[in-house]
C-alpha cells in the first residue's frame, strides 16, 4: 500500500479532558498549558507515516460543552472511527463516557472506537475505570499528553482496524507544524461543516441505553 488513506475521526468526550492537548502535542509537538475551549468543533489533518504507506486522520476535535450536544451530533455524520477521552482524575468524565458512546453509536453505527484515560501520570485507581469499556469490549488506552506517554498507540490501533492489518507500525511520528491544506480541500472541509450543520440526525429512543 504506497497511496494515500483517508479517514474522519471524531474526538468526543467531556470539556477539559485534554482533547485539544492531545491534538497540540502533535500538531505542534509540545505540551501546551493554557487551556482554550474547543466552541463547536476544530478541524485538524493529521497524517502519519506507516510502513505501509501515509495514513491521515481528519479530527474532528469536538466541544465538550453539553449546550452544544445537538449541534455536535451533526459532526458525527460519516465518522470512520473515534476516540473518546475522559480525565483519570474526573469521575464525573468516566460517568458520562456511556452517553458520548451511545450517541456516537446512534449517529455512526459500529465504527471503531478507543477509549483514552488522559493524565496517566497521576495517581489514580486503574480498577475503577475497567467497567465500562469491557462491557462495550472497547480498547483502551492510558495516555498523558503532557508527559507524551502513548500518545501515538490509540491512532495506530485505529489505522490497523480500518485497513486490517493488524501487523502495521508507525514508522515516523507525524509532521510538524499543521499540515497546510489545498484550496480544494479547504472548499470540501467547509461544505462537510455545512451540511454537518443541516444534516437530519436518528432519533434518540430509549433502546438506545
Amino acid at each position: 500500500m504506497n497511496g494515500m488513506n483517508e479517514f474522519k475521526l471524531v474526538l468526543i468526550g467531556e470539556a477539559k479532558v485534554g482533547k485539544s492537548t492531545l491534538m497540540g502535542c502533535h500538531l505542534f509537538g509540545k505540551f501546551q498549558k493554557n487551556y482554550e475551549p474547543t466552541l463547536g468543533v476544530d478541524v485538524n489533518p493529521l497524517t502519519f507515516k506507516t510502513d505501509h504507506g501515509e495514513i491521515r486522520f481528519m479530527v474532528w476535535d469536538t466541544a465538550g460543552q453539553e449546550r452544544l450536544g445537538g449541534m455536535r451530533d451533526g459532526y458525527y455524520i460519516q465518522a470512520h472511527c473515534a476516540i473518546m477521552m475522559f480525565d483519570v482524575t474526573s469521575r464525573t468524565s468516566y460517568d458520562r463516557l456511556e452517553k458520548w458512546h451511545r450517541d456516537l453509536v446512534r449517529v455512526c453505527g459500529n465504527i471503531p472506537i478507543v477509549i483514552c484515560g488522559n493524565k496517566a501520570d497521576s495517581l489514580f485507581e486503574a480498577e475503577t475505570f475497567v467497567k465500562f469499556y469491557r462491557q462495550k469490549q472497547l480498547m483502551f488506552f492510558k495516555i498523558s499528553a503532557k508527559s507524551n506517554y502513548n500518545l501515538d498507540k490509540p491512532f495506530l490501533y485505529l489505522a490497523r482496524q480500518l485497513l486490517g492489518d493488524r501487523k502495521q507500525e508507525v514508522a515516523k511520528h507525524p509532521s510538524f507544524p499543521k499540515l497546510i491544506m489545498t484550496a480544494e480541500q479547504l472548499s470540501q472541509l467547509q461544505e462537510d461543516l455545512k451540511a454537518a450543520r443541516a444534516c437530519d440526525l436518528p432519533p434518540e429512543s430509549d433502546d438506545d441505553l
